[in-house]
C-alpha cells in the first residue's frame, strides 16, 4: 500500500517561506500525480498545487499562483512544495495525496486515494 509522510512544516511569519516534503513508498501503482491539499479549521478541504507523474506538468490552485512552486525528485520519491510570501491566510494542515494517474486533471478530491497524516504550517507574527 502507498505511504505517504509529509514534513517540513511549522511557524513563519507573513511574507516569510517554508518546503514542504512529501516522501512516497509502497508503490502499487505504475504511475502517480502527487497533490497538495490544505484544510483550515472550520473550513473544507481544498486543493493547492499538483504535479504529473513525469514532473512535466503542474497545476495552482489561484490563490496561490506566483507564490508556491511544486516539484519532485523521482529518484527520492519526493515531491517538495515550496512556499513564498507567505500570508496569514495561507494557515491550515496541508496534506499530500496520490492519484493513480500520470496526470493531475483538475484535482478532483475523490480521485485522490492515499493520503498523508498531514503537516501544520502557521503564518503569524
Amino acid at each position: 500500500q502507498l505511504q505517504l509522510v509529509e514534513s517540513g512544516g511549522g511557524l513563519v511569519q507573513p511574507g516569510g517561506s517554508l518546503t514542504l516534503s512529501c516522501a512516497a513508498s509502497g508503490f502499487t501503482s505504475d504511475y502517480y500525480a502527487i497533490g497538495w491539499f490544505r484544510q483550515a479549521p472550520g473550513k473544507e478541504r481544498e486543493r493547492v498545487s499538483c504535479v504529473s507523474d513525469s514532473g512535466g506538468s503542474s497545476y495552482y490552485a489561484e490563490s496561490v499562483k506566483g507564490r508556491f512552486t511544486v516539484s519532485k525528485d523521482s529518484a527520492k520519491n519526493t515531491v517538495f512544495l515550496q512556499m513564498n510570501s507567505l500570508k496569514p491566510e495561507d494557515t491550515a494542515t496541508y496534506y499530500c495525496a496520490a492519484r493513480p494517474s500520470q496526470y493531475c486533471g483538475s484535482m478532483p478530491i475523490d480521485r485522490f486515494t492515499s493520503w498523508g497524516q498531514g503537516t501544520q504550517v502557521t503564518v503569524s507574527s
